[in-house]
């Protein structure tokens, strides 16, 4: 199944991150954190919004972790993100 988003949406595959602790203890991504989540977009509408940031196909990119809509397709997790839920993209 393929995912086409509409207007100024984004389709984003999470990249989750454990976290270490400078003693070594590997804090899990089960754990609630208050922090930005980050992942690489896999699919992005044609609406203007969305042009004039500039994003594309395998960007990688940081939003809000309450942001968007998640969405399971073949079992694997996206999230539906509108242009404005974007905060940064890595370079």
């Amino acid at each position: 199944m393929k995912l086409k988003p509409l207007g100024d949406r984004i389709i984003v595959k999470a990249v989750t991150q454990e976290e270490v602790t400078k003693s070594g203890i590997i804090i899990p991504d089960t754990v609630e954190k208050e922090k930005k989540e980050e992942g690489e977009i896999v699919a992005v509408g044609d609406g203007e919004k969305v042009k004039k940031l500039g994003l594309k196909s395998g960007d990688r990119v940081i939003f809000g972790k309450y942001s968007g809509e998640e969405v399971k397709i073949d079992e694997v997790e996206y999230k539906v993100l509108k242009e404005e839920d974007v905060l940064a993209k890595i370079e």
